[in-house]
């Protein structure tokens, strides 16, 4: 059952097992309730201040322009965008320009969705795949302080969870501007001894850009199957989705200046892509053992151009990046309950291997979405293994410790499929294999005070991987001259000091202060095909979080996020981090009447950020105000979306970096800020019936 405070803040799950197997019925089960949600006392659970849980309730309540955009649901998490809506996000925390992804991890039923040695980028984290109504919960921990986390695992992870079986089925459509149309559907029952879930989303636009009709068409499916096995719970999720865009990219700000376009224009009217992902996996658990295990078939082409005239004046500078892949894993763990020294005592010991065959990760110069010739193309084989073990033990009913170690190997193969580009440069020697191996360490000490307010002091080695063309490149694909090869494993130490309060089941409050250090380090630039270099650098930075249910019906929250980033080897006028984001602050107040009426108003700021390493040039902070309004009556639900409700003209995302316009003489180029406007306001109007 749900019981609303306000914007769904708390989900009560009365069932007899865990939420997550909701579905079964059994007398061997034992009867518990699950409490998921921002709301939720975390006290005696957490090993960090700065972890968390979203339920269902949450992302129902909140207005999403993007799918991508419930990773906002993360205290101080930004998630923007520079391209078409089929795109992975840019994503934005703790100081971290985290790109498409690198340095945090995501899952969904155990799945990995960051994925290595990508073509568009390291750790690209593309979330158009998933149905947010199909999501029971996400789990996030910010930090490098959990030991069954490795790659990409800087600034911290997320998990989604998806139901296993619903109360009622439904189905909504919604309708808004720019022809934009959204059909979901989603329903459980019960059947050949489990439960079955099924959703389907069909959505439609073509956006708001003057130039470009984005045409976007896509179509997700899932398919779940829950049920009682051996002493334990089985899952088995078929998941797939398939999409094509075009797209709008930055522009440069000079192009608008002189009215060459509109803000909503574009330079390059053939850009986009299509992408697909379809996924078989499976988890069986029980109280001591989980078993998963997985296979996704992904592949995706996304056109680009940049530079417009900078490299080619005569054909342009569109490139086109080409991933296709299968990717299979597994997950063990086992954990046992036990007693030291008189003190209860937690062990989790855990493996898992992922295994990336990666048929085809190229990178093309075209025109019109048309080839004129390959800049490099390559097979690669990625294989990671990775073992850990966390042990938490009760020292006295105020102290809990926590420790955890970690060990990750990684091998890589990469094989060219172009001996010479375009430029008619030999890559034969940008063939070989390489590895790597790294142990890391975590641990955290908390401190009960009281039945209110708990303390944490957690510290604890991460890493990403790169890809693994870099680790093996000796030719730049650009000139043909020697590079330097990255280094396959970055590591990072991050630590924090936290407070977490719950008081009076009416407020639920933490804070934090952090520091994570990241060692120097070599990119791999999947847009070049190239490696770049990068200093070592060190963030650090405050975050609060506040969530108070004013009444039955009425909740506010509030969350605020510092992050100083800094490089550490360049001089002190030029340590700057580009896109590193010192502010974010977004507050909201949900409402949820007993006579049907509900509602959920947000605010989102980022703040300026510099663009180059002296900071001599920023990026404009940015606001934008979204609204949800709505009034449900027996099984019917109305509710309409104000997107951009100010029809605020910020920017959703900046960059600083040269280009060349047809029109300009100049072949070094021209250095401007590229940016991509906020959409502007847009209404949407969705009914839903519930049977």
């Amino acid at each position: 059952m749900e019981v609303q405070f306000g914007g769904c803040l708390l989900l009560v799950s009365i069932s007899v097992l865990s939420q997550e197997n909701q579905a079964f019925n059994s007398p061997i089960d034992i009867e518990k309730i699950t409490i998921t949600g921002k709301n939720t006392s975390l006290l005696g659970e957490a090993i960090s201040a700065s972890q968390g849980v979203v339920g269902q309730g949450e992302i129902a309540i909140r207005p999403l322009l993007r799918t991508g955009e419930i990773l906002e649901l993360i205290p101080g998490m930004v998630v923007t965008q520079h391209s078409g809506t089929g795109k992975a996000n840019q994503y934005f925390l703790r100081g971290f320009n985290l790109d498409h992804g690198t340095d945090f991890s995501t899952f969904i039923d155990s799945m990995p969705i960051n994925m290595r040695t990508h073509g568009h980028g390291q750790g690209y984290t593309d979330l158009n795949f998933i149905i947010p109504e199909s999501i029971s919960r996400i789990n996030y921990h910010k930090g490098t302080y959990s030991a069954d986390v490795g790659d990409f695992s800087g600034a911290g992870s997320a998990e989604m969870l998806t139901l296993n079986k619903t109360e009622q089925g439904f189905v909504e459509l919604t309708l808004g501007e720019n022809s934009y149309s959204r059909l979901v559907n989603l329903d459980s029952f019960n059947a050949a001894g489990g439960a079955w879930l099924y959703a389907f989303e069909l959505n439609k636009n073509d956006g708001p850009w003057t130039s470009v009709n984005e045409d976007l068409n896509k179509t997700n499916l899932l398919l779940k199957h829950a049920r009682n096995l051996n002493e334990g719970q089985l899952s088995i999720t078929l998941m797939g989705y398939d999409n094509s865009w075009n797209s709008a990219d930055q522009i440069p700000m000079r192009a608008v200046q002189d009215g060459i376009i509109a803000e909503l224009g574009s330079l390059d009217k053939s850009l986009g892509g299509d992408s697909s992902r379809y996924s078989l996996s499976g988890i069986w658990h029980n109280d001591d053992f989980t078993v998963s295990a997985y296979a996704i078939k992904y592949d995706m082409n996304i056109w680009s151009n940049f530079t417009y005239f900078l490299e080619d004046e005569i054909n342009g500078d569109q490139f086109e990046q080409l991933d296709k892949r299968i990717i299979y894993g597994v997950k063990l763990s086992y954990q046992t309950q036990n007693t030291f020294i008189g003190r209860p005592v937690h062990n989790l010991f855990g493996f898992d291997i992922r295994y990336d065959d990666i048929e085809e990760v190229g990178l093309y110069h075209s025109k019109e979405r048309q080839r004129l010739g390959a800049i490099r193309s390559d097979k690669v084989d990625e294989i990671s293994t990775g073992l850990y073990w966390q042990n938490q033990l009760e020292w006295s009913t105020n102290i809990r410790m926590v420790f955890g170690l970690r060990y990750d190997h990684f091998d890589f193969d990469v094989n060219t499929l172009i001996y010479k580009n375009n430029h008619d440069i030999d890559l034969i020697d940008n063939n070989g294999t390489e590895n790597a191996d790294l142990f890391s360490v975590k641990g955290s000490i908390i401190y009960t005070l009281n039945d209110e307010w708990e303390t944490y002091l957690s510290i604890g080695e991460g890493f990403h991987s790169n890809d693994a063309r870099g680790t093996t490149i000796e030719v730049d694909p650009l000139n043909g001259d020697p590079i330097d090869s990255v280094d396959p494993l970055v590591p990072s130490l991050g630590y924090e000091i936290g407070v977490r309060g719950f008081i009076n089941e009416r407020l639920n409050t933490s804070i934090a202060l952090w520091n994570l250090k990241l060692d120097s380090e070599l990119l791999f630039i999947g847009d070049a095909g190239s490696t770049e270099a990068s200093s070592s650098s060190e963030r650090k930075g405050l975050e609060v979080t506040a969530y108070y249910r004013l009444s039955k019906a009425w909740v506010a929250d509030i969350e605020y996020a510092f992050s100083d980033a800094k490089f550490n080897e360049y001089s002190i006028e030029s340590n700057d981090i580009p896109g590193a984001i010192e502010h974010v602050f977004q507050a909201g107040i949900s409402v949820a009447y007993d006579s049907g009426l509900f509602g959920n108003l947000r605010m989102r700021y980022f703040g300026e950020r510099p663009l180059v390493e002296d900071g001599s040039i920023t990026s404009d902070p940015s606001i934008v105000v979204n609204f949800r309004g709505g009034y449900k009556h027996n099984n019917w639900m109305l509710k309409i979306d104000v997107l951009n409700l100010f029809d605020s003209n910020d920017h959703d995302i900046d960059y600083y970096y040269p280009s060349r316009l047809n029109t300009e003489n100049a072949k070094e180029g021209v250095n401007d800020i590229h940016y991509h406007v906020l959409e502007p306001r847009a209404i949407r109007l969705s009914v839903s019936y519930k049977y």
